[in-house]
């Protein structure tokens, strides 16, 4: 069960399709009508958003988080739990009872999303990394880094090594046995630490894959820093819109959500077919396909996405820059599609890794007294309910997403394009909404 991803499947979506994604459409096209006719522009275009709010209350929980004591409690917290991992991974047995594939799988990858949405950027909060570095700072007697980070290079390794690991998770055919994921994180750790030491902390804004990801969905949480760094309460777009184009931006929203779309296309029924037919005698063949697969949907997304936002170009911003400019748009669709495509996974699967946490070595343990605790199959029983909770998802994040893209369009389009030169770039959301909710309801 922790292997295959979510209950998904249009077994547990009993909504029609067509309906569903001619809903979608209709509330995009509504909801950007509404945002041309309602938002209210400067004369330089500058949409009147609030940026933030410091009410006393928040200043005191400043005082808190940005204390010594509550930042060693954190990283205290991340290391233990890099210790318990350590420990499935090097003395736990490997079958599939071992909790070593849900504490990756689960509660790292798919609940970096919400806790990274009602905390902020969490992971960095907690990194084992960042503390592996501190502690080898301070017996270096320097916390300066030996080189300065090439700005060039940006996001573009972070975007790597998130389609690195999104292979390990769903190409791989051997992604559950102990000794790949293993071997994994051990290259992960010596990456992050040798780069730590050479590039400083910039290093892991850039490159850590999972501290891109936090800190990329935590621009969609209430919580922001001003420009003294002065902890602020933010909307969510409000908070998104303070995200700065950056070298390899676009291709970490590209590989986030065409991993997530393949994550949905490689259950359907075509793929299947394809790769069970008399075409594929093999599994090499197969094995390959599921390679080009993984490679071709986020190219295909970053090229869809590329020209849909290149078409808009008519402002004061280059069209070869528009991608980066407006690439925050894509964020809450992605953050949408995560909730909907993993929610009865993360649900069921976090429980159950959390009973099999009892019990890392798997000699009968009961460590954290979990290893009898039942699994809640609520979604299991309430598919019409999780269809409306998985198509609503899908359909608020790409609003936000319209929402966001139109922000920032009113920022860079001339008066007189204010809303035709829109077009194209509304044209890419409602295909993504389509592409998306279809192949939702395809796995």
């Amino acid at each position: 069960m922790i292997l295959a991803h979510g209950i998904g499947g249009r077994q547990d979506l009993p909504i029609p399709l067509e309906s569903a994604i001619l809903g979608a459409v209709i509330a995009l096209i509504v909801s950007f009508v509404a945002l041309v006719l309602l938002t209210r522009a400067h004369g330089d275009q500058e949409p009147v958003v609030r940026r933030s709010w410091r009410p006393r209350w928040v200043a005191w929980l400043e005082r808190v988080v940005d204390s010594t004591a509550w930042t060693v409690a954190l990283r205290i917290v991340g290391l233990l739990l890099f210790v318990f991992t350590v420990i499935t991974a090097v003395f736990g047995r490997d079958t599939a009872t071992n909790p070593l594939f849900g504490v990756v799988y689960i509660w790292l990858w798919v609940g970096i999303v919400p806790f990274s949405l009602v905390f902020g950027p969490a992971w960095r909060a907690i990194s084992p990394v960042r503390s592996i570095h501190a502690a080898l700072s301070a017996l270096r007697g320097s916390s300066e880094p030996l080189y300065d980070y090439p700005g060039r290079l940006g996001l573009w390794p972070g975007a790597l090594a998130l389609l690195l690991f999104a292979w390990l998770e769903l190409v791989y055919p051997n992604n559950n046995f102990v000794g790949p994921v293993r071997l994994w994180f051990a290259i992960y750790l010596a990456v992050m630490i040798i780069g730590g030491q050479l590039f400083g902390s910039r290093f892991f804004e850039r490159c850590d894959p999972f501290e891109v990801y936090s800190n990329l969905v935590a621009k969609l949480s209430i919580w922001g820093r001003d420009e003294e760094n002065r902890l602020v309460l933010r909307t969510p777009l409000g908070n998104l819109d303070t995200l700065r184009p950056t070298p390899g931006l676009v291709a970490v929203v590209s590989v986030l959500f065409g991993t997530i779309v393949y994550d949905s296309f490689r259950d359907s029924t075509p793929w299947l077919q394809l790769k069970q037919g008399d075409f594929i005698s093999n599994h090499d063949l197969g094995y390959r396909l599921d390679n080009v697969a993984l490679v071709a949907f986020p190219l295909a997304v970053g090229l869809f996405y590329c020209l849909g936002t290149m078409l808009t170009g008519v402002g004061k911003v280059e069209r070869r820059q528009l991608p980066a400019y407006l690439a925050p748009s894509i964020v809450p669709i992605i953050t949408g599609y995560i909730f909907a495509h993993y929610l009865s996974y993360f649900w069921e699967g976090g429980q159950s890794t959390l009973r099999l946490a009892s019990d890392p070595l798997g000699n009968g343990g009961n460590w954290f007294g979990t290893s009898g605790m039942s699994v809640n199959y609520f979604f299991a029983y309430h598919a019409t309910l999780l269809a409306n909770i998985k198509v609503l998802g899908v359909v608020i994040g790409h609003v936000l997403g319209v929402w966001s893209a139109h922000i920032r369009a009113l920022q860079v389009l001339p008066r007189k394009h204010a809303i035709t030169g829109q077009i194209p770039l509304l044209l890419t959301m409602v295909g993504f909404t389509v592409g998306g909710l279809y192949l939702l309801f395809a796995s």
